[in-house]
């Protein structure tokens, strides 16, 4: 017997086939906590569930406590995020942030701007052109890390504080360790375990860090650039997150961009 029930507002980051024709959902609830809940019957052609819990979409659901997964009980639509799935490129650069959140949130742990953040990056890559979705998913990954407590250090080095100065006209690499947690100083440098990155990817993870997605939509970024952050990031999380996301990797091998 199902128990009491609550409203909530979610954005759906992941569906797995339970039996016959139900799904069970992990979804980013409105304050930043993870929800897994069971829609039975969700498979099914002409099941409500089915067009107002896609992924990436979000929706008002009630939820009644069950014996182990909650039990989704209505289901509203307030943002399909259609334009994601019409498009295999748009829909590329949405799964990462949908993987890296069903990772990194958890129940019971509210996390603020969470829920605002996620929202906020589907709805800005729905309007955006095909070329210009990976750097919404740079700028999306980079600030969910922040969010949850893994802020890598960008312009300061990690071990003694100084301040790291663009080289040379601004090109070149710097030191970075994902270990010790961000840029390193050459005086640092041989007492550090690190890796030499381009020093464009570092300034531009800054940025994104620091910008609205409105600005980054609107300034001028190399693609090439966007793919050094978004493998910069990829170094990260397998350090901080200990795995290797898959929809990271389809990105990078796909050719779409």
């Amino acid at each position: 017997m199902a128990g009491p029930s609550h409203n909530h507002r979610v954005i759906v980051l992941r569906k797995i086939k339970l039996g016959e024709s139900d799904l069970i959902l992990t979804m980013l609830s409105s304050d930043g906590s993870q929800l897994r809940a069971v829609a039975k019957g969700a498979r099914k052609p002409q099941s409500p569930f089915s067009a107002r819990l896609e992924l990436y979409s979000v929706a008002d659901v009630l939820i009644a406590s069950g014996r182990s997964l909650g039990i989704i009980q209505e289901a509203r639509a307030v943002s399909a995020n259609a334009a994601l799935h019409a498009s295999l490129e748009l829909s590329a650069c949405a799964a990462p942030v949908a993987e890296l959140l069903w990772r990194v949130s958890q129940e019971g742990l509210p996390v603020l701007r969470l829920f605002d953040c996620t929202q906020a990056a589907f709805e800005t890559l729905g309007r955006v052109a095909p070329e210009d979705g990976p750097r919404i998913c740079a700028a999306a990954l980079i600030k969910i890390l922040a969010f949850c407590g893994f802020r890598p250090s960008l312009t300061y080095c990690v071990s003694c504080g100084t301040p790291i100065d663009a080289p040379f006209n601004g090109e070149g690499d710097v030191s970075f360790s994902a270990t010790e947690g961000g840029v390193v100083c050459q005086r640092c440098r041989a007492h550090v375990e690190s890796v030499r990155v381009p020093w464009s990817a570092v300034r531009t993870a800054d940025v994104l860090l620091r910008s609205t997605f409105s600005d980054i939509v609107a300034s001028p970024l190399d693609q090439r650039t966007v793919f050094a952050v978004l493998q910069l990031e990829h170094q990260w999380i397998r350090e901080h997150i200990s795995c290797s996301m898959k929809s990271l990797l389809f990105l990078f091998s796909c050719g779409l961009f």
